[in-house]
C-alpha cells in the first residue's frame, strides 16, 4: 500500500532535477554552441538557455510544429541536443534500456545502444528510463535506471567504458531506481551510487577509474536528484540532494562538508538544488522550500538556514533562478519568489504542476497535464504569452487512482523547443524569424 501511495513521485525529477545558476566549470558543453542543450537542464545545468530572438507571443495553436515522432521508446528522459543530433534515453520492456541519437531534421534514429536493464521492474507502471545523457565533446555519459553507467562515442554510440554503480560500489538507489543525470566537470564524471560505502563518486571520464569515493555520514540512499557544482565557503563543492538532505562534498577529495536536513519534508527528494552566491535552495516535495547560506567554518563549511517556507517551488519539475527571482511550480501552480528572502511575489494556477525552463525573458512550462505554456519571467505579475496542448498525446496508464503524467522537462536548442512525453517527441519552431 505504501508504494502505491508514493508512486506518483516515481518519475521523479526525472532525472529531471532542478537547477543551479553557478557556472559548470567542466566540459559538458565543450564543443557545443551556446544555442545547444548538451546536458541535464541545459548549457550550465540550470534550466537557462542563452538564446535570443525567440517568439514573444504564441498563436492560439502554439508555435509551428516541425515534426513529431511516436516510437522513440518509453521513458521520462529529457533530450540533450547538440548540433544536428538529439540524444535521449528510452526503454522497450524491462530488459532493454538504451541511449539513442536522433536527427534534429526529422527525429529519425541515427544509432541506438543498449546499456542495461530497467531498474525496479516490479514497479510496473513507472519503471522506465529516466536520466538525461550528458554530451561532452566526442563522448556521452549516461546512467541507466538500474545503475549502468556508460561512456559512449557521440558519432557511433560505441561504448568506450561501462560499469554498474550499484554493484561496484554497493549502491543504494531509492524505491524507484536511479534517476540521476551524470555531472561532467573537467576530467571528472560525478554520480551518486548511494549507501554507506560510496554515497557519491568521482570517476576519470576517459577511463572510468575511481578518483575518490565519498562516504557521506548517514549513508543516504541516492534518491532522484542530480548533482551541481557550487563555489562557496572558500571551497569548490559538488552539491547533491540525498534522501536525508542536501549535502556538499569537496570537489577535489570527496570530503563531506555540510548537510541541510530540514528541507527533507516530502515523500522523496528529486529536485536538484538551486545555487548562487553562497546560497543553496531546495524544494521539499508537496510542502515548500528552504534556503541556506554557506560560510567558511574553519577547515570546513557551515550551512545556516535563511528560511523554510510552505508554498514555495517544490514540484519535481524544478525551478529556474533568473535575476533575483526563483520561478517554479508548487501545488497551486506557478510561483515567483524573491530568492534570498522567500517572499512570494505572485502565484498563478497556470497549468498546475509542471517542469520549467527559461530563454530570452520567458518561462517555458511543460505541465503534468500535458499542456505547454509561455510566461513572462517577471516578478511584477503573472503574464501568460501562450498556451497549447501538443497534438496526438500519448496514452497514459493508470494504476488505481494514480494516473501517469507528463513529467519530462522542456529542452530549448537552436531556435527549437523539444518536448517529450513517454514515447513521443515533438519539435517546435520558436524562433521569431528565420
Amino acid at each position: 500500500m505504501k508504494s502505491r501511495l508514493l508512486t506518483p513521485i516515481a518519475a521523479l525529477g526525472l532525472c529531471f532535477s532542478a537547477v543551479s545558476v553557478v557556472s559548470i566549470t567542466g566540459s559538458a558543453s565543450m564543443g557545443a554552441s551556446t544555442s545547444d542543450w548538451p546536458q541535464w537542464r541545459g548549457p550550465e545545468r540550470n534550466g537557462i538557455s542563452h538564446e535570443s530572438g525567440l517568439l514573444k507571443q504564441w498563436p492560439a495553436e502554439g508555435p509551428k510544429l516541425l515534426w513529431q515522432v511516436n516510437d522513440i521508446g518509453d521513458g521520462y528522459s529529457t533530450p540533450a541536443v547538440v548540433g544536428t543530433r538529439i540524444y535521449v534515453m528510452s526503454n522497450r520492456g524491462f530488459e532493454n534500456e538504451f541511449v539513442q541519437a536522433l536527427s534534429t531534421q526529422d527525429g529519425k534514429p541515427v544509432w541506438t545502444t543498449r546499456i542495461g536493464n530497467v531498474g525496479s521492474p516490479t514497479d510496473f507502471q513507472y519503471a522506465k528510463a529516466r536520466s538525461t545523457p550528458t554530451v561532452d565533446g566526442d563522448f556521452i555519459y549516461a546512467l541507466g535506471s538500474d545503475g549502468d553507467l556508460a561512456c559512449l562515442e557521440t558519432a557511433s554510440g560505441k561504448i568506450r567504458w561501462q560499469k554498474n554503480i550499484k554493484k561496484e560500489f554497493d549502491g543504494k538507489p531509492g524505491f524507484w531506481a536511479y534517476a540521476e543525470s551524470p555531472l561532467v566537470d573537467g576530467d571528472v564524471v560525478v554520480v551518486t551510487p548511494g549507501g554507506a560505502q560510496a554515497t557519491m563518486v568521482a570517476l576519470n571520464k576517459k577511463t572510468g577509474a575511481v578518483i575518490w569515493k565519498s562516504a557521506v555520514p548517514g549513508g543516504d540512499i541516492a534518491d532522484y536528484a542530480s548533482a551541481i557544482v557550487v563555489q562557496a565557503g572558500g571551497r569548490k563543492q559538488y552539491v547533491q540532494f540525498l534522501s536525508k538532505g542536501i549535502v556538499g562534498v569537496d570537489a577535489k577529495t570527496g570530503q563531506f562538508l555540510w548537510r541541510y536536513a530540514d528541507v527533507v519534508k516530502g515523500m522523496a527528494q528529486m529536485t536538484t538544488p538551486v545555487a548562487r552566491d553562497g546560497y543553496v535552495y531546495g524544494g521539499a516535495y508537496g510542502m515548500g522550500g528552504g534556503l541556506v547560506r554557506l560560510k567558511s567554518d574553519g577547515a570546513g563549511v557551515a550551512a545556516e538556514q535563511v528560511y523554510l517556507t510552505r508554498g514555495l517551488p517544490n514540484s519535481m519539475g524544478g525551478s529556474v533562478l533568473f535575476g533575483d527571482y526563483l520561478y517554479g511550480t508548487a501545488g497551486a501552480g506557478l510561483v515567483a519568489v524573491e530568492f534570498t528572502t522567500g517572499k512570494v511575489k505572485w502565484q498563478a494556477e497556470c497549468i498546475g504542476r509542471g517542469s520549467v525552463a527559461y530563454a530570452d525573458g520567458l518561462l517555458y512550462l511543460h505541465g503534468e497535464n500535458g499542456e505547454i505554456a509561455l510566461v513572462e519571467a517577471t516578478p511584477e505579475a503573472y503574464r501568460e504569452k501562450g498556451r497549447f496542448t501538443p497534438p496526438a498525446q500519448p496514452q497514459r496508464k493508470r494504476l488505481g487512482p494514480y494516473p501517469e503524467k507528463a513529467w519530462t522537462y522542456p529542452a530549448i536548442a537552436n531556435g527549437r523547443l523539444y518536448i517529450r512525453d513517454n514515447g513521443t517527441l515533438w519539435a517546435f519552431d520558436i524562433k521569431a524569424s528565420r
